[in-house]
């Protein structure tokens, strides 16, 4: 497999802070590379190095001559123009029939109904699509995604997926989303200091390279027992204090020397930190929190939901899902009391304690320090009960004290969500509502979080894109849309009514053996050996839309033919390869 891209001992640092040294790795045609790691790894600055905006403190990028590369930001913003002549402005060599055919296909294959819109109107997970039909407007060899599925929701993540498995070119994408990965990835990289190299990588999806990872980790503990045990004979050895200090003995004492500092660096390069998150619920009682009767709104003229009835009571977790729009953060903030509902009541139990998590961050002013964020009046926090100072309770969330005093401004998107998640603990809940909480937060705190929620006394109202995070958390789900809303039990129970259902089949006959070298059923033969015309008529459809005058219909026409197309190439491989 040709290769396109290889980083040679990369390394990048912000001011004291190391994010990674001496990386090295390879990216190849083929490849669908997920990359992993803790938050403040500098996976973010590793990705802005590929793509050419920034450059790395030491070490170099060899690239296959004239690759060209595109890259969609984590958080993309746009000018005031429409969708249509922004993209228009990304190929300016194009001529302008050739950039609107483009453009117009893209647009298609990303769902886009309206390509006069404002680009700097478009919500968060449309300005995703488009960000990502931007990076494929030069028709790059390959493609850098940076979080691709924060403010998508459920169903554009299924659109994402589906969306690069059509694509034809090589990706890397930086993801937290453990379904996202498992589903979109043939390759895992994890950056991490904890590993010798900075990085460990393995083939397959997420699930294979956890337990490539698993496996390493185990190494990695026999090797410092083997290690200790070295080191506990040479120190009783050194104790000896030999008289003679022979070459032989002053030989020995250096290769003691040497196993005590390699013990010591894998001691502490393997050393795990962990976030402590542990929400704090209330001793509360009562079996009913918060009771919704008959709650309504609309917006802008639009119904969002109407009659929606239900009871939060301590244990219940429940997940409310739906497309971009459907009312989800809105709902979340009439049962927190933050605005009104246009009819219906919601009763809350006396001296009830809500806390509510925002999606946007807003409730971090940018100038603040992290000291100021994390324990704004004192050198202390209390929680519950104990006085704990500032540098304690910050290295409970990974951050050392030398950082106290960096701007919020200056920190990463997973470093902001962990300063909330604090704040979050802080407070002693009845019902924690929680909008979006896993933007940006890596695999392990991701796990802890949904440890801590599983456990929490009180009820939790959740809105999230991770669905795995949902599957596990949530015993209720309320599904909004088109004014309508649903319950049902579970996560894996609403995913289960989305699908359709199959008629029963009939059991397939027994069939004869094949004979030796028969690879291709008839069916299959049949359709190899028309396959060529099929794709020439298809190519011919195409070509036939392209000479029609450009309109969105025509050009969501076009994108389904190119679809069609790369579908019926990756089939006719397949034909190719079970023919050999």
């Amino acid at each position: 497999m040709s290769t396109l891209l290889t980083a040679h001992s990369l390394s990048k640092s912000y001011g004291t802070q190391v994010l990674f040294q001496n990386i090295s790795f390879t990216i190849s045609a083929g490849d669908r590379i997920g990359i992993i790691g803790p938050n403040g790894a500098g996976k973010s600055s590793l990705i802005k190095i590929l793509a050419g905006s920034d450059d790395p403190d030491s070490g170099y990028l060899s690239k296959r001559q004239m690759l060209q590369v595109g890259y969609a930001s984590q958080s993309p913003e746009f000018p005031p123009m429409s969708i249509e002549a922004f993209l228009l402005g990304q190929v300016p060599e194009l001529d302008e029939r050739s950039a609107l055919t483009r453009a117009g296909i893209l647009l298609g294959k990303a769902e886009f109904a309206d390509f006069s819109a404002d680009a700097s109107l478009l919500s968060g997970g449309w300005k995703k699509r488009l960000d990502i039909v931007a990076a494929l407007m030069n028709e790059p060899d390959l493609l850098l995604l940076d979080e691709p599925t924060n403010h998508l929701d459920l169903e554009g993540i299924v659109w994402l997926e589906m969306f690069l498995k059509r694509l034809q070119i090589p990706y890397v994408v930086i993801s937290h989303d453990r379904y996202f990965l498992e589903s979109v990835t043939n390759r895992i990289i994890e950056l991490n200091r904890c590993y010798p190299e900075g990085l460990l990588q393995a083939p397959g999806t997420i699930s294979k390279f956890l337990e490539h990872k698993e496996a390493f980790l185990v190494a990695q503990e026999e090797k410092i027992r083997s290690l200790s045990h070295k080191v506990r004979d040479e120190i009783d050895w050194l104790r000896t204090s030999p008289k003679a200090r022979t070459t032989k003995s002053e030989a020995r004492i250096r290769e003691a020397n040497r196993l005590i500092n390699e013990l010591s660096e894998v001691k502490q390069r393997t050393k795990v930190q962990e976030v402590g998150i542990d929400f704090s619920a209330s001793e509360r009682e009562t079996r009913k929190l918060i009771v919704a009767k008959n709650v309504s709104k609309e917006l802008g003229g639009r119904q969002l939901f109407k009659h929606v009835d239900f009871t939060l009571s301590p244990g219940t977790r429940l997940g409310i899902l739906g497309k971009n729009g459907t009312g989800k953060s809105t709902l979340l903030k009439i049962l927190a009391g933050i605005v009104p509902q246009d009819m219906g009541k919601i009763s809350y139990a006396d001296d009830l304690h809500l806390v509510y998590f925002d999606q946007h961050r807003e409730q971090l002013d940018p100038n603040l320090t992290l000291k100021e964020a994390l324990c704004p009046n004192s050198e202390t926090v209390n929680y519950r009960g104990q006085s704990i100072h500032v540098n304690g309770w910050a290295k409970r969330f990974l951050f050392p004290p030398d950082r106290l005093n960096i701007p919020i401004r200056c920190l990463s998107g997973g470093e902001r969500a962990r300063i909330l998640v604090a704040k979050l603990m802080l407070e002693p809940a009845d019902v924690l509502f929680l909008d979006e909480p896993t933007n940006d937060l890596d695999i392990p705190t991701l796990e802890l979080i949904e440890e801590s929620l599983s456990t929490f006394a009180g009820a939790v109202v959740l809105i999230s894109h991770d669905r795995c995070l949902m599957d596990r958390i949530c015993n209720r789900v309320l599904v909004l849309g088109e004014g309508e809303h649903h319950f049902y039990a579970s996560f894996s129970q609403w995913e289960s009514a989305k699908k359709p259902v199959e008629k029963e089949k009939p059991l397939p006959k027994k069939e004869a053996p094949k004979t030796s070298g028969a690879k291709l059923s008839y069916k299959e033969k049949r359709e190899l050996d028309m396959m060529e015309q099929t794709i020439l008529e298809a190519e011919a459809e195409i070509s036939r839309l392209e000479k029609l005058d450009g309109n969105l219909e025509i050009y969501q026409q076009m994108g389904k033919a190119h679809e069609h197309l790369e579908g019926l190439y990756q089939r006719w491989q397949v034909l190719l390869d079970k023919a050999k």
